[in-house]
């Protein structure tokens, strides 16, 4: 398995550190790791380890730069256009996907792209820009619902992955997601975890101190299986 750190720059010509993991024995597809909102951390890295060991090439994003990992005093203004327009993210992972389909392991019909917190707002907004990925993954996901329109554009099948109890998206805003996605002919689903928060898939996140956040085992390891059958029906050869 082969480990490092690439850096590419964006399409606003801005220095972005992304976390690629090449297999020893690459099965041809392969993921793009949307990161939580502050950066690309040790969380991300282990999820693109734990894919590497299945076969898949992985690699992870970085969509704030620099390859950071922001304090949240400094996450707030980073991002904040993203949240005010989240389709200002697309050339940004555009230009991620690009770096990942440029390896020779890759198979770039079988590609899929997960995201965490704001990061499944980035790779549904990767979607949506029309991107050729066959999967689109989001744990405990922001969900753009602004420009209804574009969801049509979205080519692979989606998984979203919900806590019952995460207070970050509203109800409204998940029953207008799910309007959209039928409304575009979406291939989608969602799963809803009862009594589990934002934050599930990681390990000591209720440290944060944030009310709603906090990790919860049972969630993450259905979370991560339910994934992998999306996978399995997707970028995994029969």
């Amino acid at each position: 398995m082969e480990l490092e750190n690439v850096e590419y720059r964006g399409p606003d010509d801005r220095r972005y550190v992304g976390f690629l993991v090449l297999p020893d024995k690459p099965n041809g597809a392969a993921v793009l790791i949307a990161h939580n909102a502050p950066g690309v951390s040790e969380f991300e890295r282990g999820i693109a380890v734990r894919l590497a060991e299945k076969g898949y090439t992985a690699f992870c994003a970085d969509y704030v730069g620099d390859g950071e990992v922001l304090t949240m005093d400094a996450l707030g203004p980073r991002i904040q256009p993203y949240f005010e327009d989240p389709s200002r993210i697309r050339p940004v992972m555009e230009t991620a996907l690009g770096v990942l389909t440029a390896q020779n392991s890759v198979d770039r019909n079988r590609v899929a792209a997960i995201g965490y917190c704001f990061g499944g707002a980035a790779v549904l907004e990767l979607g949506r820009s029309g991107a050729d990925v066959s999967a689109i993954v989001g744990f405990h996901s922001s969900l753009p619902v602004n420009r209804p329109e574009d969801a049509r554009n979205i080519r692979g099948k989606v998984l979203i992955q919900h806590g019952t109890a995460d207070p970050l998206i509203a109800p409204d805003t998940r029953a207008a997601f799910e309007a959209q996605m039928d409304a575009a002919g979406v291939d989608w689903r969602m799963i809803l975890y009862g009594g589990t928060q934002h934050g599930f898939t990681v390990p000591g996140s209720e440290k944060m101190g944030m009310a709603g956040v906090a990790y919860h085992l049972t969630s993450d390891e259905r979370s991560w299986r339910a994934m992998l059958d999306l996978f399995n029906e997707s970028i995994d050869l029969s």
